[in-house]
């Protein structure tokens, strides 16, 4: 008879809660008794009657998309009790606009180097300055241009882009506006 008892172990929740595990218990298939921390975290920030509420007004196929939710967010919630997962998500969304800042001014530069790169047949006219008259390579290169002064893109005089950039904060989406386009 002791190995029956072990055969139908409570769920994670029915143990939590100190409750008889019935057949029918609506929370057995989503917290297995190997995942006690689960329930306990989903049980700490929503409550275990919130969660019954929710399971029950859920159809099936839902339940455990919405279990796996709540339990990623409960867990997020202990970890970060004022931020919870949104702090994960402003985190990753930061850096990824910053990844994209880097991977822009990368382009740019790309854009810059191919352009500077094509060989030209003409001399330089007399009486040109020094700087037009060194190859792509020898030119001095003006940082504080290419990145601008809040880190953006490099763009050349006289070169649009046909494009706006996420962090363009100018209406008229034209691209020569706002966005650290690098004039100083």
């Amino acid at each position: 008879m002791a190995s029956s008892s072990s055969y139908n172990s409570p769920c994670a929740a029915c143990k939590f809660l100190r409750r008889k595990c019935m057949p029918g218990c609506i929370f057995a298939p989503y917290f297995p008794p190997e995942e006690p921390q689960k329930f306990a975290n989903v049980h700490k920030i929503f409550g275990a009657s919130n969660v019954t509420k929710l399971l029950n007004e859920l159809l099936p196929h839902q339940r455990e998309d919405a279990v796996n939710s709540l339990a990623y967010e409960a867990e997020a919630r202990v970890r970060d009790p004022v931020y919870g997962c949104v702090g994960a998500i402003s985190f990753l969304q930061r850096q990824v606009q910053r990844l994209q800042k880097e991977l822009d001014a990368a382009n740019s530069d790309l854009v810059r180097f191919a352009c500077n790169e094509i060989p030209t047949a003409l001399p330089a006219p007399p009486g040109a300055s020094s700087i037009q008259s060194m190859t792509p390579r020898q030119r001095p290169v003006d940082y504080n241009r290419r990145m601008g002064s809040e880190g953006g893109y490099y763009q050349a005089p006289g070169m649009t882009v046909p494009y706006t950039f996420p962090w363009n904060d100018n209406p008229s989406g034209d691209a020569n506006g706002g966005g650290g386009e690098g004039n100083m």
